[in-house]
């Protein structure tokens, strides 16, 4: 593989969600966007890579894909992935692990494939192979071709690396940030969040109106690698960032260590100037001043806590306290129950978003402006 030349990085997304990301990378600028099954594939080199990890908010992890062949058995599996070039990529002294996955091919021992192309690259790179390795490669053996990527992100994206304190049932960033863009938010309009958990809506939404890259405070697996350029890298982590938007995001919980949590997050983010959090019921909440926005909310829901049967009044009541007092603003509310959605009595668009969140699927219901 030329380093320098362009190949195509695979950017992983919860499914259901690949043509929302798409649009994200399609307006950050990123070559050949095209939606597929479980994310969203660009082309390009290294440099865009790094861009993906940094920028991208609704991207689960990046995946450089480095080879593919045809292998119809182990053997020739391990003499093709000793042709590939690992050291173009894969550093000597930076230990690493392999997972493969196979389907529909005539190898279909995952684990044996898996070790063949450690020791292809143990003998032929000399770099060591440890089951605790930052750097992994995955293989995918399907329908005998072999696709061979380097997992760029190490951690899941959705770790930010300044949210600690998180509530029972957090929302991921990465999903937050998805939710937001689909209900049209693009960093113009105030939020607000009348269940606001540990904040995730509005971190993101404040993060977001501020310009700044997501992965500003943590480490990827790509800085590990040969292909890793230390300046490079400082030139693109300093792009992030602009003037302080005029607009403020505002979360309230009825739970005070909820707002506690939220405060200590924001702080962390460096955006608690633009958020103000506070705590009281859904029935108190009150539109802030000025223009309308987005009310996005994730309420409590009965596969992921309590009995569902208790949750009809809240949701009425948040219904209608947002048709009392948020005319011209836009709703977005996030649930696994179409019964619990239409308790609210708002005027939800037919056809919710639907996606899998942590194995249980949950949908997000949107409104054109409130009358």
């Amino acid at each position: 593989m030329n380093t320098d030349a362009d190949f195509e990085i695979f950017i992983v997304t919860a499914p259901g969600l690949e043509s929302v990301l798409c649009a994200e990378v399609q307006a950050k600028g990123f070559r050949e966007p095209t939606p597929v099954k479980g994310g969203v594939t660009v082309k390009g080199g290294w440099p865009e890579v790094w861009r993906a990890n940094l920028e991208l908010r609704g991207a689960t992890r990046v995946l450089a894909r480095i080879a593919a062949f045809r292998a119809f058995h182990l053997a020739q599996l391990d003499k093709r992935a000793r042709r590939v070039a690992w050291a173009d990529i894969l550093r000597a002294d930076v230990p690493v692990r392999v997972e493969a996955s196979c389907k529909g091919s005539r190898i279909y021992h995952a684990g044996a494939a898996a070790q063949r192309i450690e020791r292809a690259i143990r003998e032929e790179l000399g770099a060591p192979v440890s089951a605790e390795a930052e750097v992994v490669i995955k293989a995918r053996i399907d329908d005998d071709l072999c696709t061979i990527s380097v997992d760029t992100s190490g951690d899941s994206l959705h770790k930010r690396n300044h949210k600690e304190a998180v509530n029972k049932a957090p929302m991921r960033e990465t999903l937050a940030s998805l939710f937001l863009r689909q209900c049209g938010y693009e960093g113009t309009e105030p939020v607000v969040d009348p269940m606001c958990g540990s904040g995730t809506f509005v971190i993101e939404a404040a993060e977001i109106a501020a310009g700044l890259h997501p992965g500003r405070s943590r480490r990827f697996a790509f800085e590990q690698l040969a292909t890793f350029d230390e300046a490079a890298w400082q030139g693109l982590r300093a792009t992030g960032g602009g003037p302080r938007p005029a607009i403020h995001f505002y979360g309230s919980d009825r739970d005070a260590g909820a707002i506690g949590m939220s405060r200590a997050n924001a702080e962390r983010a460096g955006i608690a100037d633009l958020t103000e959090f506070r705590q009281h019921a859904v029935s108190d909440l009150a539109a802030p001043e000025g223009p309308p926005g987005l009310v996005i909310v994730n309420p409590p829901y009965g596969a992921r806590i309590g009995d569902k049967k208790q949750l009809y009044p809240l949701y009425h009541a948040l219904g209608q306290t947002l048709l009392a007092g948020f005319a011209g603003w836009r709703v977005g509310v996030v649930t696994n129950d179409d019964s619990l959605a239409k308790a609210t009595g708002l005027p939800f668009a037919p056809s919710p978003l639907s996606v899998s969140n942590g194995g249980l699927r949950v949908s997000l219901y949107t409104t054109a402006p409130l009358p």
